[in-house]
């Protein structure tokens, strides 16, 4: 289980070491998301979890005359995606968690990349977000649907763990698939004041590895960033190099034409402040 503490410690260093090839797993979710988000109007725009910043870039280069916001737990992400802001004058980035944080402006557009399924009561925290949301704020975000539905979570976990979990989760904990409920996430946004709930399916390729070493690339980054990262750190020496050797062998199954990408299954999620 990811909580809102990992992302100050241990996880926000791993995705800020390994943003670049985060944002490539997420390429094609993040090509779907904008195009939702394209055809709403945004004057002041918040971006929730923004992590190294790709999705707030490219809020604040689709609407030059608003004011973009990105929100982060990781001080190290946020420094990573100050860097990458260049001379944006439309953007700023803030260290704070939407669950308790109050804006000097109420944003009338909300976005997430996957950044809000850690809270450790959702309820209370879309709660607060709808209170200082602007009247009728737009709320978009996305989330991963069961692991059992995301190969490249099941394979690798497996592959690692023998005999994990794929099931479709019940309700809710923190963490990567916390959302993946599709019922309890409509009811937990219509409780906590949105409206007009919507949950459309979205698949894409989770590239985990290119190039002429791919299988090296993918190596580097799951060991890193996804379900196997804890556990390989963890396993004691002989486990671990045979966790390591059973991980190569799905990665050189997953290998076609210099790439390693698995079907990954998402939902995108859209509301308004009721």
């Amino acid at each position: 289980m990811t909580t809102n503490s990992d992302w100050e410690g241990s996880v926000g260093h791993a995705w800020a070491t390994e943003w670049h090839r985060t944002d490539r797993s997420f390429a094609g979710l993040t090509r779907e998301l904008l195009a939702r988000v394209a055809v709403l109007a945004g004057r002041e725009v918040l971006d929730i979890g923004c992590g190294a910043g790709e999705v707030s870039l490219a809020l604040a280069d689709m609407w030059s005359q608003a004011h973009v916001t990105g929100l982060d737990l990781s001080h190290e992400l946020l420094d990573e995606a100050r860097g990458r802001a260049g001379d944006r004058a439309n953007l700023a980035f803030v260290h704070a968690d939407a669950s308790a944080w109050h804006p000097a402006a109420a944003p009338d557009l909300l976005v997430s990349r996957h950044g809000v399924m850690f809270f450790d009561d959702p309820h209370a925290a879309f709660a607060h977000i709808a209170e200082f949301a602007a009247p009728s704020a737009s709320l978009v975000f996305s989330c991963f649907r069961s692991p059992g539905e995301n190969a490249w979570a099941s394979e690798v976990a497996n592959a690692v763990m023998p005999g994990s979990p794929q099931g479709s989760p019940q309700g809710y904990a923190p963490g990567p698939f916390g959302f993946a409920d599709r019922d309890f996430t409509a009811a937990m946004l219509a409780a906590s004041g949105w409206r007009d709930v919507s949950i459309e399916p979205v698949d894409y390729d989770y590239v985990a590895g290119e190039g002429a070493a791919a299988i090296e690339d993918a190596l580097a980054f799951l060991r890193r960033i996804g379900p196997a990262a804890r556990a390989l750190r963890e396993l004691p020496g002989e486990a671990r190099e045979a966790a390591g050797a059973r991980l190569r062998a799905v990665l050189a199954d997953r290998l076609d034409e210099g790439v390693i990408a698995w079907p990954a299954a998402a939902w995108i999620v859209s509301a308004r402040k009721a």
